[in-house]
């Protein structure tokens, strides 16, 4: 068999996927006449931490039967009123809890979505409790409860008596 009989045929790589994707590529395929499905994924091409579920856009339609729970109007005058007794505008409380001013306008204003973790900071803020039956009734501060009974510190460890340390902070009896 010589090099004359032996046929060579050259034919073009298929393209890639990630070159059919590409803008001209859709366009010549519509001028073209083919078919071309074009959809976009949710969320893709994103490096989110915390990825928002589907149900944030009927959410955010606020339909009768969906709808985002908001913080009751007591509540908001119970924050605005434990603020101004404390003597502290809406930036200080804000300042304090490590939130945008705007969070508290919300809170007070009746328009906020309840997170418990920044009702936990302006309840240990205010010294007023938000959640709960005892809405308004002031928070017992640490140590004076009545179920307590013993006045050891809260971090003290029973310690043993056979020549062990006497108290946390490494002494020797």
């Amino acid at each position: 068999m010589s090099d004359w009989d032996t046929v060579t045929v050259l034919r073009k790589k298929a393209p890639k996927s990630s070159q059919l994707k590409t803008e001209s590529a859709v366009n010549q395929a519509r001028r073209q006449g083919v078919a071309v499905d074009t959809q976009q994924k949710y969320g893709a091409g994103t490096n989110k931490q915390h990825v928002t579920t589907k149900n944030t856009a009927k959410l955010d339609r606020e339909t009768e039967e969906l709808r985002h729970d908001k913080i009751p109007l007591d509540v908001g005058k119970i924050i605005q009123q434990g603020r101004q007794g404390k003597g502290m505008s809406q930036k200080d409380l804000a300042t304090k809890i490590c939130e945008k001013q705007q969070v508290v306008t919300d809170y007070e204003a009746g328009r906020g979505i309840p997170n418990n973790l920044i009702l936990g900071k302006m309840e240990r803020v205010l010294g007023i409790k938000l959640r709960g039956k005892e809405r308004g009734q002031p928070i017992a501060p640490p140590g004076k409860n009545s179920n307590n009974t013993s006045n050891k510190h809260p971090r003290q460890q029973p310690q043993l008596d056979s020549g062990g340390w006497s108290t946390v902070c490494s002494r020797r009896k």
